[in-house]
């Protein structure tokens, strides 16, 4: 067996809905079902999903962008300074970006401010709306951020700054007293779709200030809505869309720059450009120094300046991922030394000099490791403060939960599955202690196992270049547009090796008797040595088109694999006994010899505890259930082995077999060798074996070992007597079967045994042990069945 890293749900999907679509819409059952799994079950809304070329909404139809438009033109057009005030993430600076674009075309006289996490922490704050008071500011714009500045919104009336809010975080119980809050999750709210990043809401009022969709803004606009993990469906599938397009094609100075540092074609830009190359440089800038120098490379129409500032980013983004890479590492010790995940449901740790811009990462990573609700904090002991961030798993909503807790948290907001948070340092054990309590009242044991939705059980036949090359028009994938994810189930594995400079992954080459498939999985190579050839396994990943030489053919991406039934693994004829400490896998680990002269020695080669099993009660009483069982040395029959793994269910079964010589390669005497040797001493009277046994051996091609045992043979018969070396006929000895001797019974039975378990194939090998495994399984179903 080999168990699968998560729970894999197959979801299904209407037949007749599915068939309804493929017919009406001229597409592949399969792309019509990934369609009804994503809840586009019409032809209206599929054929809109698939097509749509246009489809932006009315931006009136948001509340309060009558009033925020009209505002803005009174200020541009009395040539009053505007301010911007962004967030320090990827989708806050592509909001800062896309309306100073606007409102630089339109003349306005504007500028921007993105406050600093470290200093300043995330949203409005005070001290920055007095200063901007200071410097002349009668308008303030927040982009991505300030559906919670409540008191920072009562600041800036006092003031006598005009607020105008946009956000797409969720609202609170209280909304701040702005002039205007355009956010598409207003309690009230009519517009259509609700669920655009915080660049989709400044790209709805850059839309309303234009007068028309503003095209141009689609390869910064879809920065945001990619990075922020939005849904990929209406809107926001629009603009990414229109975005990736523009983006192939950008004449943006800066952002051409940092593509080019990154070596990225500009014609295989897709969604996992931006969320592996541009947003995780632009949100390095962000969570290590100040976010404008991301902004400023957006802005910037200088070539010199650009290569600048891509160079000061891309530095930033390595230096990021070492610390990440430190914090996790401690982060882990510290799960691990003071709060386990056997008795902390959700994870709310933190540490002094952890760097408050990359903690979201590292909780993202500690989800990742322990699948639970993580927490992870900043300590400030001087000012008594821990800043953190947090991510969440299916079950458990973050935003929904954390609101119970908001005496404790003067400052957060974020979502279901992410969000970020100001305590003080002495009510963090409280924090966890009732974020504890509501994971104990909200979330069973299967919740902590990981999922993995998959879209479709497939058959190897069903793949084919036409339907994959389909599979694109349900692109960009992102948040609830996921790439499709298949099942292939039972299938053999026609080849598998490990691949890469270190092995670290896997290639294999699947067969189910009628098509083949390549699979490549990575950072899976480890796998290899878990899978036993001649297992039929089971995989889950991402189907795709593997072109090379100008050869293209189907290829899936592994994501995960499982083998469902128990797994022969063959190391007959090795003698390395040291080795299979490495080798069999410490879970549930039993190494199993049957021979005492063997024990002592094994046991301290293996450093590690194994059992002797001497005989059939022994054998019985062995637990072997789900183990993974190493038959160390040779059995003395195949009853011990029966009775060993009879009712056992074994996860696999490791066959080493070791013993120091064999009695297979040995001449087993046929009757007719013992009727001319008892005829030969017949003749030739008493013979001194030890004289003239090797030169009576040779002359018929035996071994003197031979010759010995049917010496020894003849002996327990009582047809001769050996004295001193000689042997000598018996007169008058009784007619007996060659059975009858216990030494000629033990070779004949130590030879089958050898045959049928040491020098047999795997196959045959395997066949017995099926046999032994499977009889025992269905007696134990029938029975309690009958019962």
């Amino acid at each position: 067996m080999l168990q699968s890293k998560t729970r894999w749900i197959v979801r299904s999907s209407d037949e007749t809905i599915v068939n309804m679509l493929a017919n009406e819409l001229k597409i592949t059952p399969l792309v019509a079902s990934l369609l009804v799994n994503r809840g586009l079950d019409t032809v209206e809304s599929a054929r809109y999903f698939l097509f749509e070329k246009d489809g932006f909404h009315d931006p009136y139809l948001l509340k309060g962008m009558d009033l925020a438009v009209n505002r803005i033109r009174e200020a541009i057009e009395a040539h009053e300074p505007i301010l911007i005030y962004g967030d320090y993430d990827a989708d806050g600076v592509s909001s800062t970006s896309v309306l100073m674009i606007t409102l630089r075309d339109m003349g306005a006289n504007v500028q921007f401010y993105i406050p600093n996490r470290f200093t300043e922490g995330y949203g409005p704050n005070e001290p920055a709306f007095r200063q901007a008071a200071e410097n002349g500011i009668k308008l303030i714009i927040t982009v991505d951020t300030g559906i919670s500045a409540v008191h920072e919104a009562t600041v800036a009336k006092e003031l006598g700054i005009d607020l105008i809010i946009t956000d797409h975080h969720e609202p609170g119980p209280v909304l701040p007293e702005a002039l205007a809050i355009i956010h598409p999750k207003l309690p009230e709210s009519i517009y259509p779709f609700r669920e655009l990043a915080g660049v989709g809401v400044a790209f709805k009022l850059a839309q309303a200030l234009y007068g028309k969709v503003p095209e141009h803004l689609f390869e910064i606009a879809v920065i945001g809505t990619i990075a922020d993990l939005v849904s990929l469906k209406g809107e926001n599938r629009l603009i990414a869309k229109k975005g990736l397009e523009k983006l192939k094609a950008s004449q943006n100075i800066g952002l051409k720059a940092i593509l080019k540092l990154a070596g990225v074609d500009p014609l295989g830009i897709n969604e996992e450009t931006i969320g592996f190359t541009l947003a995780p440089r632009i949100n390095a800038v962000g969570r290590l120094e100040d976010a404008d120098l991301a902004v400023q490379l957006i802005l910037t129409e200088d070539p010199e300046e650009a290569q600048q500032l891509a160079e000061e980013m891309d530095a930033l983004n390595k230096t990021r991922q070492a610390i990440v890479n430190t914090i996790t590492e401690e982060a882990i010790e510290e799960v691990e030394k003071n709060f386990p995940t056997v008795t902390n449901k959700v994870l709310v740790i933190g540490k002094e000099g952890w760097n408050a811009g990359v903690i979201g990462i590292v909780a993202s990573r500690l989800v990742e490791k322990y699948y639970r609700p993580t927490i992870v904090l900043n300590y400030d002991p001087e000012k008594g403060v821990a800043k953190g961030s947090a991510r969440s798993i299916a079950g458990f909503d973050l935003f929904k939960n954390l609101s119970t807790c908001r005496e404790l948290l003067p400052h957060f907001g974020g979502h279901p599955m992410a969000a970020g948070m100001t305590l003080k340092l002495e009510d963090v054990v409280e924090l966890r202690t009732r974020l504890n309590l509501l994971a104990e009242e909200q979330l069973t044991a299967e919740d902590f196992i990981p999922v993995t939705y998959l879209d479709e059980e497939i058959q190897l036949g069903d793949i084919h270049l036409s339907s994959l090359e389909e599979l694109n028009l349900l692109s960009p994938f992102g948040m609830d547009n996921p790439k499709p994810k298949v099942l292939i189930k039972n299938v053999d594995l026609a080849n598998m090796r490990k691949i890469g400079n270190e092995q670290k992954h896997l290639k294999v080459i699947v067969n189910d008797g009628s098509a083949n498939l390549d699979g490549i999985g990575f950072g899976l190579g480890a796998l290899a040595d878990q899978i036993s050839p001649a297992s039929k396994i089971s995989l889950i990943g991402e189907l795709s088109i593997n072109e090379w030489n100008n050869i293209r053919k189907p290829q899936i991406f592994i994501h995960d694999l499982m083998v469902e039934s128990w797994q022969l693994f063959d190391y007959r004829g090795q003698k390395r006994i040291k080795s299979m400490a490495h080798t069999v896998p410490v879970e549930n680990r039993k190494f199993i010899l049957f021979n005492k002269d063997h024990f002592e020695k094994i046991n301290a080669d293996l450093k590690a505890e194994s059992i002797l099993i001497q005989n059939l009660d022994e054998a019985k009483a062995f637990d072997g259930y789900k183990a993974n069982i190493a038959l160390v040395d040779f059995p003395p029959s195949k009853e011990i082995l029966k009775v060993l793994l009879e009712g056992r269910q074994p996860s696999r079964i490791y066959a080493y077999f070791y013993k120091e010589s064999s009695d297979f390669f040995s001449t087993v005497p046929t009757r007719d060798h013992f009727k001319w040797y008892y005829a030969y001493l017949m003749k030739n009277g008493p013979i001194d074996l030890k004289r003239h046994g090797d030169v009576i051996a040779k002359h018929r091609g035996w071994s003197q070992e031979t010759l010995y045992f049917m010496s020894k043979v003849f002996s327990e018969l009582d047809f001769v007597t050996i004295n001193n070396g000689f042997i000598t006929l018996k007169t008058g000895a009784q007619k007996r079967d060659l059975a009858d001797s216990r030494t000629y019974q033990t070779k004949k039975n130590q030879y089958a045994l050898e045959r049928d378990l040491l020098f047999s194939s795997f196959q045959e090998l395997k066949g017995w042990f099926d046999q032994v495994i499977q009889e025992s399984v269905e007696t134990e179903e029938a029975i309690t069945e009958w019962i």
